[in-house]
């Protein structure tokens, strides 16, 4: 394997092949394929159409119903019931329901199902979040997982890659979602077209893996194939006792060709929020201006982790949410959701004035338990905020870490800690 970089490598190991060039069409093996509450019925739904009778591993399938779940209406609660079905009649050994369910893309790491050097697809975009893990995944359409979970296969064109060489460390209470959102709005919402977004450098050491996982969630934001991270000791940590997997490790070559080289040094990132209506539409603290906010949703696959409520349980503890301002807590999974609890962290939220909710996607994208009516205002450390993704097409969000969101509850303005303080 040589003039490759990481995703490369990762690729031809998949398709047994001792190299892979940039464009080329392979058929590779998967170690995971992942599907949700809504996608998971369509592809059961093409799996049963081709005539499928069997998967190809019980124990290479992940559903879990974290959208809509608890079920917010009939329909909801008919698609993770045709979800249970199949996962009972194949013995699916990783179905997440209500009661054991997390997000998704915090779930996975979490519980050791994906871990480094792993192929994987999954029928939800921001399955990318795997690479902070030294792993290849991206997401894919229910069509694309339904002719997988038979067949353990799936077709890629091998993408071209862009590097970005971290350097630096991070100021207090800057975190992963400054950077992501400081370099899409440096490279752009097409930046990244269909190209790999690869992470290394001197700096990777002062990223925790918690930073890690919200950065390689939006790469798809940049509109990339993959996010993926060089693997270093604080990988290893984080998969050790967690998998059953031996850590595969893929290292780009020293003359893997780029197609463009960034230097991001974290020293010089500052309280960033992506501003109506793309993510892309980043701007710092000094430019913000004084924006008026309803809602304050802290969690999702993006932020929900546990570093992510313990930064906002410190901002949080002894303060009051502004009035007529709501704040929204969404532990990413029921381990965090205990630790939570453990930790003091539910008692700070709740005496400040905040809900706290069951692990669930809900809010992120309109679904339930937190939708925006017309013209109103939401500080969201979820992904995207496109036009109406979090309810009425005149709402408006505001993509920021949960730092700032924890500030900007507590004012009722989008705010810095710093201001809160």
């Amino acid at each position: 394997m040589k003039n490759m970089t990481m995703t490369q490598k990762i690729l031809a190991n998949g398709a047994g092949k001792d190299f892979v060039s940039a464009g080329e069409l392979i058929m590779a093996k998967l170690d995971m394929v992942l599907g949700n509450d809504i996608t998971t019925p369509v592809a059961i739904n093409a799996f049963n159409k081709a005539k499928f009778s069997k998967v190809f591993d019980k124990s290479k399938i992940s559903l879990v119903m974290d959208h809509f779940a608890p079920n917010k209406d009939i329909k909801a609660a008919t698609q993770s019931q045709q979800c249970r079905f199949f996962a009972n009649d194949f013995d699916i050994e990783h179905y997440y329901d209500v009661g054991n369910m997390g997000v998704e893309h915090a779930l996975l790491p979490e519980q050791g199902i994906v871990t480094i050097g792993d192929l994987i697809i999954g029928a939800d975009s921001h399955t990318c979040t795997y690479g902070a893990l030294g792993a290849f995944s991206t997401g894919v359409g229910s069509t694309d997982m339904g002719v997988a979970m038979a067949t353990g296969k799936a077709w890629f064109k091998v993408p071209q890659a862009m590097k970005f060489n971290i350097k630096g460390k991070l100021r207090p209470h800057i975190s992963g979602k400054d950077v992501i959102l400081h370099i899409i709005g440096k490279i752009g919402v097409d930046g990244a077209l269909y190209k790999s977004m690869e992470f290394m450098g001197e700096g990777l050491k002062n990223l925790s893996i918690d930073d890690r996982l919200c950065i390689a969630n939006m790469a798809i934001e940049a509109g990339a194939k993959n996010g993926i991270f060089a693997v270093d000791d604080i990988t290893l940590e984080y998969a050790k006792g967690r998998s059953k997997k031996e850590p595969r490790i893929f290292v780009a070559d020293e003359d893997a060709h780029y197609e463009q080289i960034f230097d991001i040094n974290l020293d010089e990132i500052d309280h960033t929020v992506a501003f109506p209506h793309l993510p892309e539409n980043a701007r710092t603290k000094d430019e913000w201006g004084e924006i008026k906010i309803d809602q304050v949703v802290i969690g999702s696959c993006t932020n929900g982790r546990l570093s992510d409520m313990a930064a906002a349980a410190e901002i949080l503890k002894g303060k009051k949410i502004a009035k007529n301002t709501r704040c929204i807590v969404i532990p990413a999974t029921q381990n965090i959701y205990l630790e939570c609890i453990t930790k003091g962290y539910l008692k700070t939220f709740i005496e400040a004035g905040c809900v706290v909710s069951t692990p669930t996607c809900g809010p992120c994208l309109g679904g339930h338990m937190g939708i925006l009516a017309a013209n109103e205002k939401c500080v969201s450390t979820t992904n995207r905020n496109f036009v109406g993704r979090m309810g009425h097409e005149t709402s408006q969000v505001f993509l920021a870490s949960p730092e700032v969101a924890a500030a900007s509850a507590i004012s009722g303005i989008l705010s810095t800690p710093e201001q809160v303080l």
